[in-house]
């Protein structure tokens, strides 16, 4: 019988409290985070999971609670008092400077951290260096970052974190824009930093990559404390109900189309040199098709042609039996195509606009009147129509989207694009960023589209999200359609599969 007493956390938190004009973040939240264990920080957009990540690395402080880092308890932390005690932050955009080398941003933190006036690039190499080689890495230090691969990117925060002394390390949904291949890799990197001695926490909304990589995960809902405990004592379905406090249905749910459906979008032999070529594509009234391929494979670059953003050189497409020309995105509009786009921050939403402004920014000349003066109470009455339908959730639409959550801003572009009222609809990585909730809730609207009679195109590299919407699931490789999933034929596993042959 074992008797040997348990680790002494490397963190705790106990009983945070943080509220913004009256409204809790945080209530009275505990987490406790062990000796080199990786730690899920689980939840829905708004659980508090951000707000928690502040207040340890210092850039938010609480009402009230204590922070215990290293045995040391604080009332609060700073930054610099955070990055002391070993606390670093990689977040999604990484904080790298990219016009500087790999060695330039692994390095000048610790130079800094020591005291010196000037930067040297010449103690920045053996620094750099030291940290690439013990980790195993092939990093290029003399590459500028702005050159480099997202994967690369996160390597470089990864080790310029370890060489400040970082004994904790927070991961922001770290795997969004890796390829299977590239999460691979960096969980096998995880592990290396657990036998150094390090403590990860992991926040993701991908839960089979939770399961995969976490010892332990706590769950967060609306502020508060749902649940801790071992992550080998939960599936995906369980986590999603913990987070949404409802059963969350992930099986396959698509609608019968009939064979004689009337077609919404045909492409035939569309090509762009470089890109992808001879890509053949029938999308019908009510039909979602999925479109997936390792990253680069040409997916993505398919949508963007049929959308105008970068035209086809060959081939033709066609909207709703009728053939259009595309070579721009007024031309994709007006032909009655929409498109969600992968990053919804920098192409889909204007971040400082309005809830409004934007839900109505792609089809505001449709409600001209007279004199060309915009008719603002039908065109109002609209909006709030679209928003209530979408279940956009804001105290009201004027709020600037900056302000939404990963979910409500998705939202707000699917609103823009459904107010075009479109024949087709492309979307690019539809529920990326989205918690588990607002997934299942985004997928529902396009089966609701679909059953309108829309064409829907959904690219993705979400397989269990295109197992669940999708009729039909193509497989892109090389820039060409090598291969038709359907009916039966869509699962998991056989996508799986056909994605790596």
């Amino acid at each position: 019988m074992d008797i040997s007493p348990a680790p002494r956390p490397v963190l705790e938190l106990r009983d945070i409290v943080k509220t913004y004009g009256g409204v809790h973040a945080l209530d009275t939240v505990s987490f406790t985070l062990l000796p080199g264990e990786v730690h899920c920080l689980a939840g829905e957009n708004g659980s508090g999971k951000s707000t928690l990540i502040k207040i340890i690395s210092g850039v938010e402080t609480p009402d009230s609670g204590v922070i215990v880092v290293g045995g040391e308890r604080h009332a609060s932390m700073t930054p610099a008092s955070a990055i002391a005690a070993g606390v670093q932050v990689i977040y999604q955009d990484f904080s790298l400077f990219p016009n500087l080398s790999v060695a330039e941003n692994i390095a000048m933190p610790r130079q800094r951290a020591v005291g010196g006036r000037f930067y040297s690039a010449r103690a920045a190499r053996p620094i750099a260096q030291g940290i690439v080689d013990e980790l195993g890495l092939a990093l290029d230090l003399d590459a500028d970052v702005a050159a480099l691969s997202v994967a690369d990117k996160q390597l470089t925060a990864i080790c310029r974190a370890l060489v400040s002394d970082a004994q904790i390390i927070i991961m922001d949904e770290p795997t969004t824009a890796l390829t299977g291949a590239e999460v691979t890799a960096l969980f096998a990197l995880v592990r290396r930093l657990q036998s150094r001695g390090v403590s990860l926490i992991f926040v993701s909304h991908k839960l089979d990559e939770v399961l995969r990589v976490s010892q332990r995960l706590t769950v967060l809902r609306n502020g508060t404390w749902v649940a801790t405990g071992a992550a080998g004592d939960y599936d995906r379905d369980a986590i999603a109900g913990l987070m949404t406090g409802k059963d969350i249905d992930t099986s396959r749910v698509v609608s019968a189309v009939p064979a004689d459906a009337a077609i919404a979008l045909e492409v035939k032999g569309l090509g762009r040199p470089g890109a992808f070529a001879d890509v053949d594509l029938v999308v019908r009234c009510g039909e979602i098709v999925g479109l997936t391929g390792l990253l680069g494979s040409g997916r993505g670059e398919i949508a963007e042609a049929i959308f105008g953003v970068r035209p086809a050189t060959t081939g033709t497409i066609a909207v709703g039996g009728h053939p259009v020309r595309i070579q721009s995105i007024p031309d994709a509009v007006a032909a009655g195509i929409g498109y969600v786009p992968e990053d919804r921050l920098t192409q889909g939403l204007f971040l400082d606009d309005s809830i409004a402004d934007n839900v109505v920014a792609a089809s505001v000349t449709a409600f001209a009147g007279r004199a060309r003066l915009l008719d603002r109470a039908r065109m109002l009455a609209f909006i709030q129509s679209v928003a209530s339908r979408l279940r956009i959730k804001a105290p009201n639409l004027s709020l600037a989207v900056r302000s939404l959550s990963g979910g409500n801003a998705q939202r707000v572009v699917l609103a823009k694009w459904l107010m075009t009222n479109p024949k087709v609809l492309l979307l690019n990585g539809p529920t990326v960023g989205v918690d588990v909730g607002s997934k299942s809730e985004i997928l529902e609207i396009l089966r609701t589209q679909a059953s309108a009679g829309m064409g829907v195109v959904v690219i993705s590299d979400d397989i269990p999200e295109l197992y669940s919407a999708c009729h039909r699931v193509l497989i892109v490789q090389g820039g060409r359609i090598v291969c038709e999933l359907a009916g039966d034929a869509v699962r998991v596993e056989t996508i799986e599969q056909r994605i790596a042959a």
